[in-house]
């Protein structure tokens, strides 16, 4: 049994109620179980995906439960927001997004350059 945690962002009542049945809400919108059985985890996941239509395109939810078999021991599942791609590289989950026009190319090469030596 791993600590559970659910952050929820902008979701239908529904979500919360259901989160609240089986959680503590320890601050608005966070949901934390202290010890969550994977098979009682997954089928609560399984009942956000099947509400999954209903989140608003700035809604979410993110679950996070420790993990011995998952990226820096972190499991983690999400719907909607963040509008950001979480990728593992060499076993650690790093948060990917690509570079827009406020980014300075140039200086993101000289820093680039600096690291390498």
């Amino acid at each position: 049994m791993a600590m559970t945690v659910a952050v929820t962002r902008n979701l239908p009542e529904r979500f919360h109620g259901f989160l609240a049945s089986c959680m503590l809400e320890v601050a608005p919108g966070v949901y934390v179980a202290p010890s969550m059985r994977k098979a009682i985890r997954e089928r609560l996941w399984d009942v956000m995906l099947g509400w999954a239509t209903l989140v608003p395109a700035d809604g979410g939810i993110a679950l996070f439960w420790k993990s011995k078999t998952a990226p820096s021991g972190l499991g983690l599942r999400m719907i909607g927001w963040p509008k950001k791609e979480l990728v593992e590289h060499e076993g650690v989950w790093l948060t990917m997004r690509a570079l827009t026009q406020a980014h300075d190319h140039d200086e993101l090469e000289g820093l680039l350059e600096g690291a390498e030596d």
